[in-house]
């Protein structure tokens, strides 16, 4: 077990008082220089996909950072893989604040390594701590209090304040699914660019769906028009997304009468990541 190291802030550097200089490939631990080397894949390839990963699901207020060098002690300055710390200036030194979530990847160096790294973060103050073991496909968060990572469900997901949008931990793991991850971030956070790209595609999918509504002659009256056209609607976006809709779900989609509820499964189907995911309240269910 690593000790938890104390240090009260009067006691410590700035976290941007330099002992390496930057841009260079070293870094400080204990008092010795550590040369830090140029990664192979896929250490390499799964850095920048944690770092676009993060970014996309870091909150408003916050800024993501890739290697970015703090110092922890009077003898240490690290850098982790991915870093996450406020956009707002420290108002006591109008400097950099700290990091408040540190992400590292494990590849070559050993979890051991990575936690005399996490425990200097965590002593320094960083909130939270993450490795990301390449080899075993797992995440791990440092515990401070036992001085030892434990290991995250894979099925779970990250919650934190610094984060817009849980992020989930299966998109760490496999890079397979780190696209649609950041997409859905992207999207739950009101990206203007996507908003505008949904947007555009559900008014022609509306109107593409009203007038095969009306070709087809099932229309007894403006009214049954549109909510034909609704139905269609809804099909056409979750095609556009390539999400599959079984016979059965396509034929209640397109008998359902109740605006209301084809508005929902509308608005549903444009951010939805699986079909069950449109019909989320218990009538719905039903």
């Amino acid at each position: 077990m690593l000790p938890v190291v104390s240090r009260t802030a009067s006691a410590l550097p700035d976290i941007d008082d330099r002992l390496v200089e930057p841009e260079t490939r070293y870094e400080m631990h204990d008092g010795e220089l550590v040369y830090v080397p140029p990664a192979d894949p896929p250490h390499a390839t799964r850095h920048v996909q944690l770092a676009a990963l993060i970014e996309a699901h870091t909150g408003n207020e916050f800024e993501a950072a890739a290697d970015l060098l703090t110092r922890t002690s009077k003898v240490d300055d690290i850098a982790p893989d991915v870093s996450v710390y406020p956009a707002a200036p420290d108002p006591r030194t109008g400097r950099r604040q700290l990091e408040q979530l540190s992400f590292e990847i494990v590849s070559t160096q050993s979890l051991g390594a990575a936690g005399r790294k996490a425990a200097k973060l965590a002593g320094r103050g960083v909130r939270r701590v993450f490795a990301i073991d390449v080899e075993r496909s797992q995440v791990l968060e440092w515990s401070a209090e036992l001085g030892k990572w434990r290991e995250i469900d894979p099925a779970g997901q990250i919650n934190d304040p610094a984060l817009a949008v849980p992020l989930p931990i299966e998109a760490m793991i496999h890079a397979a699914k780190a696209d649609d991850a950041v997409a859905r971030a992207l999207i739950a956070k009101g990206n203007p660019v996507l908003e505008a790209h949904v947007a555009q595609h559900r008014e022609q999918a509306v109107a593409e769906g009203l007038q095969e509504g009306l070709s087809r002659g099932r229309v007894e009256g403006l009214q049954e028009g549109l909510t034909r056209g609704k139905a269609e609607a809804v099909l056409r976006v979750l095609a556009a997304r390539g999400i599959a809709v079984e016979e059965s779900v396509r034929m209640r989609i397109l008998e359902e009468r109740d605006p209301v509820r084809l508005e929902r499964w509308l608005a549903g189907a444009a951010i939805c990541a699986e079909l069950a995911e449109l019909f989320t309240t218990p009538a719905d269910r039903g």
